[in-house]
């Protein structure tokens, strides 16, 4: 934002950052789906489960229907909903490792539904991607589409998955390479550009390519060798944010008082959906699962860059929805880190209960 336009103006978006974000966008959903095994994910029970479909439906449900209160589109109410739909998988990860509680039951469950979350938050990005390239969409377009990403993460999530387990060494047989990294890079790409090629968001393929990379014996060499391409890409897509932000959109009070609004209905949709999706746990537990839903993070960040992208949001819209997604991140930590003393021992429980 400093050097930006915004500020100094030392640098101006073109061409070859463009080409550097998308790629740190892609590696930062490949580096997620590596840390996404779907055996786990498909067994972390019933809480988890609930929490992730509620935590999805009532900010869903809140979010599309403040932008359609705005007036705005079908594609733009869409990415709202998205952005209010996903969780930060990462930044709940950090938070929860930095408090000691990641290995509790109720860590685990905000982890799992966490997943679950932002694989629905990236379908919904898909269908409001298509939405906002085609122009606009019947029902049975819109049917079309999500049936369609619905396909393509099922086909890849469940079957490609099975098919690595099945031969977890596949990424050692290619001889062009003395190591995994380069097989797993061509297949993160490569699905990246065959979603984005049928209308899909390029980081629903990165995803799913993590995701069976996680599969293979090669999923812990490949995080290490996988982490500096993620260092160096990944800051250039947030830097990117900052390039394409208008600060002169937070000067005007009635946007300050819209982000502060959406904030709210972001904070209060996924509290609600997730401690009610988290009643099965006691209730200091269910509480504690509800905030660390909170945060959206960086797929916040990345909902309102794909939408600015595909032409569904505004510069007043995309400030709306990096604020909120700012603010929300921020707000948690601290909040998580007072429940956390207040959480019972499950610690024991939980090596029986997710074997």
């Amino acid at each position: 934002m400093i050097v930006g336009p915004a500020v100094l103006g030392f640098v101006e978006p073109g061409e070859v950052i463009d080409v550097f974000a998308e790629l740190g966008v892609v590696f930062i959903l490949f580096w997620v789906g590596l840390e996404t095994r779907i055996h786990e994910l498909l067994g972390v029970g019933r809480s988890a489960a609930l929490v992730g479909v509620l935590g999805v439906i009532v900010p869903f449900a809140g979010g599309y229907a403040f932008a359609a209160a705005r007036g705005e589109d079908t594609a733009t109410s869409l990415f709202f909903a998205a952005a209010l739909v996903a969780t930060s998988v990462g930044i709940t990860s950090a938070v929860l490792i930095g408090i000691g509680a990641l290995e509790t039951r109720s860590g685990r469950t905000i982890l799992g539904a966490a997943v679950v979350d932002d694989i629905l938050a990236m379908l919904v990005v898909a269908v409001a991607s298509a939405i906002a390239v085609g122009g606009g969409a019947s029902v049975v377009e819109l049917l079309v589409v999500a049936g369609m990403a619905f396909a393509f993460v099922g086909f890849f999530a469940l079957g490609g998955t099975r098919l690595m387990r099945r031969y977890p060494r596949v990424l050692e047989a290619p001889r062009f390479s003395e190591s995994p990294l380069l097989p797993a890079v061509i297949l993160c790409l490569g699905l990246a550009a065959v979603a984005a090629e049928i209308g899909l968001a390029a980081i629903i393929g990165a995803f799913l390519a993590g995701m069976m990379v996680a599969e293979t014996k090669e999923q812990h060499p490949i995080e290490e060798e996988v982490a500096p391409l993620y260092a160096f890409f990944a800051p250039f897509f947030f830097a990117s944010i900052g390039l394409q932000l208008d600060l002169g959109e937070y000067a005007r009070p009635t946007v300050v008082g819209v982000i502060a609004l959406v904030t709210a209905i972001a904070v209060a949709t996924k509290l609600l959906g997730a401690y009610i999706g988290a009643r099965g746990l006691s209730r200091s537990e269910a509480l504690f699962v509800a905030v660390g839903m909170v945060p959206r993070g960086e797929v916040g960040i990345i909902v309102a860059g794909i939408g600015i992208d595909a032409g569904a949001l505004q510069q007043e819209a995309f400030a709306i929805i990096v604020g909120m997604a700012v603010l929300t991140t921020v707000i948690v930590p601290p909040v998580l880190r007072t429940l956390a003393r207040r959480l019972p021992d499950t610690r024991t429980a939980d090596a029986t209960a997710y074997s």
